[in-house]
């Protein structure tokens, strides 16, 4: 089975392609199934922006697509940036604008308890619909550390292992990251899908 990813992002690609080839997927990207979809994120949820993007992808390429919405809520701005991540402070900042604001807002601020979260969805040519969420859950640091990852991991800091997620490798990345929930949650469902349609 083919799935086209909503993302012109390679990473995610790499990432999603890694995990589902286990089920004998194959994940292939806008490029590949010879479409270029441009969505307006125009829902207020995680939930809603995941479905835009994958059933617009679907659309037009007449395959499944699998689209992943995700973006960090911080509990003192009321859940902010949340579904603007990306978007924060507008399009004139790039991921060190975007965090340096976010740490701006945050002068003063307590708690600095936050979370990452992740919605992917499928949709199919048939209209069946398959969704999963993860969330990570952590704190905003008073400044930026380490050199990896990338938008607000060099300030998302994870009390437990101590580090924030610029500071984790790829494997403990991957462990415990809000989209590595959601891809875990995601295979299981994709999983059960298959089976039921054989």
């Amino acid at each position: 089975m083919k799935l086209v990813l909503a993302s012109k992002n390679k990473k995610k690609l790499v990432e999603l392609d890694t995990i589902l080839s286990q089920l004998g997927v194959e994940v292939c990207s806008e490029a590949d199934a010879g479409v270029d979809v441009e969505v307006e994120e125009t829902g207020t949820t995680f939930e809603e922006n995941s479905l835009l993007k994958a059933k617009a992808v679907m659309e037009a390429s007449g395959l499944p697509a699998v689209a992943d919405d995700s973006g960090l809520c911080v509990d003192a701005l009321n859940g902010a940036p949340g579904v603007y991540s990306a978007r924060y402070g507008g399009e004139g900042l790039d991921d060190t604008g975007r965090y340096r604001l976010l740490l701006e807002n945050m002068r003063g601020q307590m708690p600095r308890t936050a979370k990452f979260v992740s919605v992917i969805t499928c949709c199919f040519p048939n209209g069946d619909v398959i969704s999963a969420r993860g969330e990570c859950p952590g704190t905003i640091a008073f400044a930026p550390m380490g050199e990896g990852g990338f938008g607000y991991d060099p300030v998302f800091f994870v009390p437990s292992l101590k580090k924030t997620f610029a500071q984790l490798t790829a494997e403990e990345k991957n462990a415990i990251s809000h989209r590595g929930k959601a891809l875990e949650a995601f295979q299981v469902k994709l999983e059960e899908y298959l089976n039921n349609q054989k």
